[in-house]
């Protein structure tokens, strides 16, 4: 399993199994519009480090969007397979 997969499964068992003091829990229990603004604030960010052209931080930028990306896919119950089908149709 890829890193990307295990932290998809890791927020889905967050999601069906709360635990206390979890980020991914505090990002659900706020809802869509909290997650969807965290993935805005992350997006800004990565650009920001990237016109710096700091690469470091355009790396850290990138793996928190990619983790807040999952959250919000996995409270809009979108799987891997839904994001990956859609990337192969644009091919």
């Amino acid at each position: 399993m890829d890193i990307i997969q295990e932290l998809y499964s890791v927020i889905m068992d967050r999601k069906a199994n709360p635990v206390e003091g979890s980020y991914t829990n505090y990002l659900m229990e706020k809802g869509t519009e909290k997650i969807a603004k965290k993935l805005g604030e992350e997006a800004v960010e990565t650009a920001i480090a990237a016109a710096k052209k700091d690469k470091n931080e355009v790396i850290a930028e990138l793996a928190d969007l990619e983790y807040h990306m999952l959250v919000l896919m996995a409270d809009m119950n979108i799987t891997l397979d839904d994001l990956n089908n859609e990337l192969k149709s644009r091919r």
